[in-house]
């Protein structure tokens, strides 16, 4: 498992990574079997989302550290080094540039793009 994960360097350049999600097998839901399960992450807040076709943004910071669930669409998010991603329905994206530069974001096709988010402090 893992997540598209864009971040902002020291001097504001934002940048993409690819970030694996280490599973461990352990209890998770008592008396069910083990399971594969990651490290829990305290979050403050769940938002859901639609882009419509043809949104597209100003290039901007995220407001907050946040993970975006992709449930259906897609999007194109292109880093300020100018690197460009595509977040289609089952990826996950972690968003980290919450200072310097930021990202740019349009959705493509002709879907709207459908996502949640778990916002952290």
């Amino acid at each position: 498992m893992h997540y598209h994960h864009l971040y902002a360097a020291e001097d504001g350049e934002s940048h993409w990574r690819r970030v694996e999600v280490p599973l461990t097998e352990r209890s998770f839901a008592p008396p069910a079997k083990a399971i594969f399960v990651s490290d829990p992450e305290p979050a403050v807040a769940t938002v859901f989302l639609r882009l419509d076709p043809g949104w597209n943004e100003p290039i901007h910071p995220t407001p907050k550290r946040q993970t975006l669930f992709c449930l259906g669409g897609a999007v194109r998010v292109t880093a300020s080094d100018g690197e460009a991603r595509v977040i289609a329905k089952g990826d996950i994206w972690r968003m980290e540039d919450t200072h310097g530069k930021g990202h740019h974001t349009e959705t493509i096709g002709s879907e709207p793009f459908e996502a949640a988010l778990v916002q952290f402090d």
